[in-house]
C-alpha cells in the first residue's frame, strides 16, 4: 500500500534532491602523481540521484540502504551540513542548507561514528556549552538535563571524562546533548554502531519511549535490523542514490522474500532420508530439521511430508528480515544497472 501524507502535518518534504561529488582520480606512481599536479583527472559520483520523500510530524522512519547508497549524504543535506547539486528540501518549513539559526535550534543530528562532546572533559561541561550555544534558559536546561539523565540512568557518570566512558555510555551522553534544546526533528545516523546487545537494547528503549513522549520526528539509519524492528513502522530504502521502497517491514517480506523457513520435529526421532527433496536443508539435528522452501510450494510440500512421515511439530516462518532486505538490494542493483546500461550511462 502506498504511504499517505498530510500536507498540513508534513515535517520533511524532499523533491528531486541530488548530490554529485567530483572525485579526484589519483594515479599510481611518482611520475603520474607529478603530472597530477598540473592535469588532474576526475570522475563524478552521484551520491543522491533525485529522491522524493515526505515525512509527517511524529513519524519514526527507518532510512536504510547498503554502504554508499546515499543515506548519510541525505541526512547531511537535511541537516544543512552540505548543499545539494539540484532539487529542493524543506524541514519544518526551512531550507536546510541556508543554515538559518532558527532552523538549527529545531533539529539535531547524531552520528554514531562522530563525537560532539569534548573528549577530555566530563559530559556535564559539554552540556553547559550546549546550553549557551542554544540559549537555553537556566531552569529549562536543568529540567531537561535531569529528565534525560534519569531516563538514561547516567547521573553517576556526568563528572567522568568522556574518553573514560564505554561506547554505550558515550552514546547516551551524545543523545542527551542532542536533545537538550528540545528539537522537533532528530536525525540519527547509526546510533548503535559498535554497541553490545545490552547497550543497543537500552538505546532502543530510550528512543522508543522518548519519541512517543515528545512526538518528535525521527529519521534513523542503521545496519542493525533489530533497531528497525524495535522502533520503526515505516521503512524507506535507498540504493545507488534512489529510493526503491517506501512502506512497512511486512511489505518488504511480501515483496522480496521468495521462500519460507519450515521447521519440522519428527515423531520417530530420526530424519527422513528424502527430506532434502522438499527444500534446501538449512539446519538439521535429529529429530529436528529446518528447510528453506519456496513460497509457492509450501502448502504442497507440507502436505506431502505430513502424509508420508510422522511429524510431532511443525512451524512455518518468514526468513530473517536481513535476508529479505539483502534480496531487495540485489534486485534493485540489477534493475538500476540495467537502466543505466540501456541509457548508455555508468551504473
Amino acid at each position: 500500500m502506498p504511504v499517505s501524507y498530510n500536507r498540513a502535518m508534513e515535517t520533511i518534504r524532499i523533491e528531486g534532491l541530488r548530490k554529485t561529488y567530483k572525485i579526484y582520480q589519483k594515479q599510481e606512481g611518482l611520475r603520474a602523481s607529478f603530472k597530477g599536479l598540473f592535469r588532474r583527472k576526475y570522475r563524478m559520483v552521484e551520491a543522491v540521484r533525485g529522491i522524493d520523500l515526505a515525512v509527517d510530524q511524529g513519524e519514526f522512519v527507518a532510512f536504510l540502504g547498503p554502504n554508499g547508497a546515499g543515506k548519510t549524504t541525505t541526512l547531511k543535506l537535511l541537516s544543512g551540513v552540505i548543499s545539494p547539486t539540484a532539487g529542493t528540501a524543506r524541514v519544518l518549513g526551512h531550507v536546510p542548507w541556508r543554515r538559518e539559526n532558527a532552523y538549527r535550534r529545531r533539529f539535531s543530528l547524531v552520528m554514531g561514528q562522530k563525537n560532539q562532546l569534548w573528549w577530555d572533559l566530563p559530559a556535564q561541561e559539554s552540556f553547559r556549552l550546549h546550553q549557551h550555544i542554544y540559549r537555553i534558559e537556566t531552569q529549562a536546561f536543568a529540567a531537561r538535563r535531569d529528565e534525560l539523565v534519569d531516563l538514561l540512568e547516567v547521573r553517576k557518570l556526568l563528572g567522568q571524562p568522556v574518553r573514560e566512558l564505554s561506547l554505550g555510555e558515550r552514546m547516551k551522553m551524545e543523545l542527551i546533548a542532542a536533545l537538550l534544546h528540545s528539537p522537533e526533528v532528530l536525525f540519527l545516523d547509526e546510533p548503535t554502531i559498535g554497541l553490545d546487545v545490552v547497550a543497543q537494547h537500552n538505546i532502543q528503549n530510550f528512543l522508543r519511549y522518548y519519541q512517543q513522549l515528545k512526538k518528535i520526528t525521527i529519521l534513523l539509519t542503521s545496519h542493525y535490523m533489530k533497531d528497525v524492528v524495535a522502533l520503526c513502522n515505516r521503512v524507506v530504502i535507498i540504493a545507488q542514490g534512489v529510493i526503491v521502497h517506501d512502506g512497512s517491514l511486512a511489505e518488504i517480506i511480501d515483496r522480496f522474500s521468495t521462500h519460507k523457513v519450515v521447521t519440522l520435529l519428527f515423531a520417530d526421532h530420526s530424519l527422513p532420508s528424502d527430506i532434502g527433496r522438499y527444500g534446501e536443508i538449512i539446519e538439521q539435528q535429529a529429530p529436528r530439521v529446518k528447510i528453506r522452501v519456496e513460497k509457492k510450494t509450501v502448502t504442497d510440500s507440507l502436505a506431502a511430508i505430513l502424509q508420508q512421515h510422522p511429524v510431532e511439530d511443525v512451524s512455518v516462518e518468514d526468513p530473517p528480515l536481513e535476508q529479505a532486505i539483502a534480496e531487495m538490494f540485489a534486485i534493485a542493483h540489477r534493475d538500476l544497472e540495467r537502466k543505466a546500461m540501456s541509457a548508455g550511462q555508468d551504473p
